[in-house]
């Protein structure tokens, strides 16, 4: 999912830095708002098709690093609330491996006045998302007054959890020829250009559960056998969330109060007694033990309608927090017996 930044100069004495900004979605598996989507349903997948929203609300800041001090400062802030129809389908021409992919691109040009005495090195960040982001901190110079400033820039994930998928940015250690991937040079540059790429902030942890056939319960005999009958997913991140360093959110533990989702929840669903699979998209968050990094993935089962306090694993995932992009994380569930109600741990470390 990607953000394109391109730009031009024009004659002197003030030249114009062009800004044509546009998203890349993966035709093949998005539909946006504007289309009512069919429904697919595909082997493993839990009966919908997965859908990314247009972002509606465009946050974008320019970095300007002064030639003898080498402070960055802000240069320009740039705050856009778009709509489905400013988007425009096209291929993305860039740099990045991901020339020719298709993308929706959105049709305003915006452009910046980079006068002849302009000379300075800069780096471009943005961030989209569907509904509206709360920040830590003013976009502008008085609110970011430092490169440091903007990298520990945040927002509040509490009141949006379920638009988590829609939101993207440019992550802050994606480099090109050794620099930052949304950097550009007016000394050098005889045509400043950025081609800036957003990805997503969240990751996607999927989660699939199976009861061996042989171990399904006999409707006979309904004392026998397993049915898992409650699942589900507790103390998700809900709090402030790095807008540029995705995998940089960390906790001394993991957390004991958050978002929680319920994938079963004891109404009788029996079509999902015996196995299914359900994802969610999660802010990305990390402890350490034992020298490396965890995502802990924690859950509640229950089997055969128990209504006790249920098996409450925490698994932990292995995570690189040095990766650029979020991780796609799975965790399986193979039932063979009924659940007791216990707590405990589990190291994953593939």
């Amino acid at each position: 999912m990607a953000l394109v930044l391109a730009g031009c100069k024009v004659n002197e004495p003030e030249q114009k830095l062009g800004l044509p900004l546009s998203i890349c979605l993966p035709a093949n598996e998005v539909q946006s708002a504007r289309y009512a989507p069919a429904a697919r349903r595909a082997i493993g997948d839990p009966g919908e098709t997965e859908l990314f929203l247009f972002p509606h609300h465009l946050y974008i800041i320019v970095m300007k690093q002064d030639e003898d001090t080498k402070a960055w400062t802000v240069w320009e802030t740039i705050d856009r609330t778009l709509t489905d129809a400013d988007w425009k389908p096209t291929r993305y021409v860039g740099l990045l491996p991901t020339m020719g992919d298709s993308i929706y691109q959105y049709t305003e040009q915006i452009n910046l006045l980079l006068s002849s005495s302009d000379h300075f090195k800069g780096r471009v960040y943005a961030i989209a998302s569907a509904e509206p982001l709360s920040f830590n901190k003013a976009l502008s110079s008085s609110g970011i007054t430092s490169m440091n400033d903007l990298l520990d820039l945040t927002f509040n994930t509490s009141e949006i959890q379920s638009s988590l998928q829609h939101i993207y940015s440019s992550p802050y250690n994606l480099t090109q020829n050794g620099d930052y991937y949304g950097s550009f040079n007016s000394s050098y540059q005889r045509v400043p250009h950025v081609n800036l790429l957003l990805y997503h902030i969240a990751a996607k942890v999927d989660i699939k559960w199976n009861v061996e056939e042989s171990n399904r319960i006999n409707k006979t005999d309904p004392t026998k056998g397993v049915r898992l009958t409650y699942m589900q997913v507790r103390n998700l991140f809900n709090s402030d969330a790095y807008c540029f360093k995705p995998m940089r959110n960390v906790s001394g533990s993991a957390l004991t109060t958050g978002e929680s989702i319920a994938i079963i929840d004891n109404s009788g669903d029996e079509g999902r007694w015996w196995e299914g699979r359900y994802y969610f998209y999660t802010i990305p968050y990390t402890i350490t033990e034992g020298g490396k990094q965890y995502y802990p993935l924690q859950m509640t089962l229950k089997t055969n309608g128990s209504t006790g306090t249920g098996y409450q694993p925490t698994l932990n995932l292995k995570i690189d927090t040095t990766a650029v992009f979020v991780p796609w994380l799975r965790a399986n569930f193979n039932l063979t017996a009924p659940l007791t109600d216990k707590t405990e741990t589990k190291t994953v470390d593939n």
